[in-house]
């Protein structure tokens, strides 16, 4: 038997498409719970099962001293990139460590990056717990735990990234440090109890610049990198 033409059905189908296309242009907001760690990543290992609580070895940012914006003049907001001057560091980490590639070790603090934003947001310390050092991880739960003393609310959508760049390689005391430039876009705004907006704005698209260091052991078979240093990029 031959379908019958419903103009009624093509209508409806119409429809449909019309609001998919909508939804999927909502600039991408995000919930935290679409993307498990990335591997390298706070990827959970046979060690992590045992305990959560394993002491780490952290290394503030701005304990190291260096010049922020020298860095930031090294590089550009269009593409992911490994500038020139740090090929010699990494090849150190590279010695340590034969598995590790520039190129994954990016695409997966890039997803560890929005991670973090997105958990700090919703209050997740769950998964900050398992992406930062403890110091870190400290300072953000501090900032949480103030944010729901004052009974505050975030609106928060993660836009999209625009670059990440790997300005600053470091091996020290067989830990390897890799500082990476993110350029990336966001919507954010902070709510008091009576739904008034005290911070940021709920419409509008910024983008932020930030410069986070990673840490690994190297002289462990643990591979999980965890961010141990955090600013904002000028």
């Amino acid at each position: 038997m031959s379908a019958i033409f419903d103009p009624i059905n093509v209508i409806l189908l119409g429809i449909a498409i019309f609001i998919f296309i909508n939804l999927r242009s909502v600039l991408g907001k995000r919930t935290g719970n679409e993307r498990r760690p990335p591997d390298g990543f706070g990827s959970r290992n046979k060690d992590d099962e045992q305990s959560d609580d394993r002491s780490d070895n952290v290394v503030s940012l701005s304990d190291r001293g260096g010049n922020k914006k020298a860095r930031a003049e090294k590089i550009t907001e269009s593409e992911d990139e490994v500038v020139a001057p740090v090929d010699a560091a990494l090849a150190a980490i590279m010695k340590a460590d034969p598995d590790f590639d520039k190129k994954i070790f990016i695409e997966g603090s890039k997803a560890a990056y929005e991670m973090i934003v997105t958990a700090f947001a919703t209050g997740d310390k769950k998964t900050l717990k398992r992406l930062l050092g403890k110091e870190v991880y400290d300072g953000f739960v501090s900032a949480i735990d103030q944010r729901e003393k004052d009974n505050h609310s975030v609106d928060f959508s993660f836009v999209g990234l625009d670059a990440a760049s790997i300005i600053e390689t470091t091996v020290e005391n067989h830990e390897a440090l890799v500082t990476v430039r993110f350029v990336s876009k966001i919507i954010s705004s902070t709510r008091d109890t009576e739904n008034h907006v005290i911070d940021g704005d709920p419409t509008e698209v910024r983008t932020v610049r930030d410069i986070w260091t990673f840490v690994r052991d190297l002289s462990t078979r643990d591979p999980n990198w965890k961010l141990v240093g955090s600013e904002a990029a000028d």
